[in-house]
């Protein structure tokens, strides 16, 4: 009894000994470590959270901030961030090109991407048949281009488009 009385007493003193710094919400603004504002979270999603710059929304791990009185701290400056946002998107636009294998859920492979444009990308099936998604379908990933939908689906969305 008396180890559960301390342990309660404990964790009451090191309660009090925490300052009472601002939870990491959405609507927080976040700061750099000399006080530029970096941006703005926008919401909180688990273990990750999004943040807008003046530029970019970006996801980033909630363990990268420290919560504060007047919102979050971060490690970079604003123009850091967004300049890693901006190489990050290149390199990941880079991979949409004619001739890459375009990858679904799972990873399994979706086609070939034949062609793209500011609005399309062409994807020769593993079926065999052509089909355009719109740009925004298609991302760059770690292993190459990568798309949420599956071969089937896309498929079937293609069916009932034409019919």
């Amino acid at each position: 009894m008396r180890f559960k009385l301390n342990l309660i007493a404990g964790l009451a003193l090191a309660a009090l000994a925490v300052p009472a710094a601002a939870a990491i919400t959405a609507g927080a603004t976040v700061k750099d470590t000399k006080g530029g504002v970096v941006g703005t979270i926008v919401r909180v999603e688990g273990a990750n959270l999004v943040l807008k710059t003046d530029r970019h929304e970006t996801t980033l791990p909630v363990s990268s901030f420290t919560a504060t009185d007047e919102g979050a701290l971060f490690g970079m400056t604003r123009e850091q961030l967004n300049a890693e946002v901006d190489k990050a998107l290149a390199a990941a636009n880079a991979q949409i090109v004619a001739g890459a294998t375009l990858k679904g859920a799972a990873g399994a492979v979706v086609g070939t991407i034949e062609a793209v444009d500011d609005q399309f990308v062409t994807v020769k099936l593993t079926s065999g048949s052509s089909v355009r998604l719109p740009r925004t379908a298609v991302a760059g990933g770690p292993n190459g281009p990568v798309t949420s939908l599956t071969a089937e689906q896309i498929e079937a969305a293609a069916k009932a488009a034409s019919s």
